[in-house]
């Protein structure tokens, strides 16, 4: 991943968006540069904005044509950039996870390709400092950053059909908890307790972008008690 924080360029999207993007290579800076951003013109309530979309390197600011237009929502993105030096902190969120081989098919497949034990992969994915750098492709995908080097492992060749809502994947440097079941081509590791979307409740995503999320450990017993208290 590149290290590198351009200047923000802004590109006009369709008739109602601008796009303000800090890299054009995934890493932490930039993700804490749009971070920082979206939180900046939250707070500013910047006239006309009616949505925020934050991805990895770029933010979408959409805006209602009828009250604003590209130039102006530049102008005004540009005013207060100095204001978002800084991403602003999230909340913590630790999230219980069981590892046992009936919810973690590619655990041991992580571990050969890894050159480590399956108790290694497992203690280096608890040992991971995580933090929600967007969402995307389907409803409450939350993608993290900050899965452990010694464990990046590429997607598959093939994606699996029928992955289990709830199941904790890696892939590359990213770290996901689906929200319903899926095919997918990364490495399912585990089963979280902990269900991020939450469709019935008036904010559906239990994660901001931004917040930060650490795993612990469960038995199968504890696992059960926990998803039983949802």
């Amino acid at each position: 991943m590149s290290s590198a924080l351009n200047t923000p360029r802004y590109t006009a999207v369709g008739d109602c968006g601008v796009l303000v993007e800090f890299a054009a290579e995934v890493s932490d800076i930039a993700n804490d540069a749009v971070i920082a951003l979206d939180h900046v013109i939250r707070s500013a309530q910047l006239t006309g904005v009616t949505e925020l979309v934050p991805a990895f390197v770029n933010l979408l600011v959409v805006f209602d044509p009828l009250v604003t237009d590209h130039q102006l929502i530049e102008a005004e993105l540009r005013s207060v950039m100095h204001l978002s030096h800084v991403a602003a902190e999230g909340r913590h969120h630790i999230v219980p996870v069981c590892y046992e081989e009936q919810f973690a098919p590619d655990l041991a497949v992580v571990a050969a390709a890894s050159g480590l034990s399956v108790e290694a992969v497992i203690d280096a994915h608890l040992g991971g400092e995580f933090r929600v750098a967007m969402y995307g492709f389907a409803p409450g995908y939350a993608y993290m950053s900050g899965t452990p080097g010694v464990i990046h492992v590429p997607r598959k060749p093939a994606p699996v059909r029928g992955v289990a809502a709830d199941s904790v994947i890696i892939a590359g440097p990213q770290c996901l908890i689906t929200t319903i079941e899926m095919p997918t081509g990364w490495s399912v590791i585990g089963r979280s307790a902990t269900q991020v979307l939450r469709p019935a409740e008036a904010d559906p995503f239990l994660f901001d972008v931004g917040d930060r999320v650490s795993f612990s450990r469960v038995d199968l017993a504890s696992f059960a008690r926990l998803v039983e208290e949802q």
